[in-house]
């Protein structure tokens, strides 16, 4: 069973950085693309990055020159690195499996205040 552990955020300023780090379980790590999502309140679930099994990446507008996703397949591990945080990046992260998702984790808080 593919079990999603978000991990990483917290409350900053705005301007301020965080990175990300999602720990993920399953042989099919290797080979799959990645992704990173959030959800504020209120709103539904939105895709923020993704990266390919070889480092192709690909991002939301909105975080587009802000954020970097990236990989360690050894760790099994996706990290999302965030700069220039804004408060309308305030959102609970998540990771997951792209474009087929798997069991969503418990995500990370990310609080940004202005």
């Amino acid at each position: 069973q593919v079990q999603l552990v978000e991990s990483g955020g917290g409350l900053v300023q705005a301007g301020g950085s965080l990175r990300l780090s999602c720990a993920a379980s399953g042989t099919i790590f290797f080979i799959s693309e990645m992704a990173w999502y959030r959800q504020a309140p209120g709103n539904q679930r939105e895709f923020v990055a993704r990266i390919t099994h070889d480092g192709i990446t690909n991002y939301a507008n909105s975080v587009m020159g802000r954020f970097t996703i990236s990989r360690d397949n050894a760790k099994k591990t996706v990290y999302l690195r965030m700069n220039s945080l804004k408060p309308e990046d305030t959102a609970v992260y998540y990771c997951n499996y792209y474009p087929f998702n798997r069991s969503w984790g418990q995500g990370t808080q990310v609080t940004v205040s202005s």
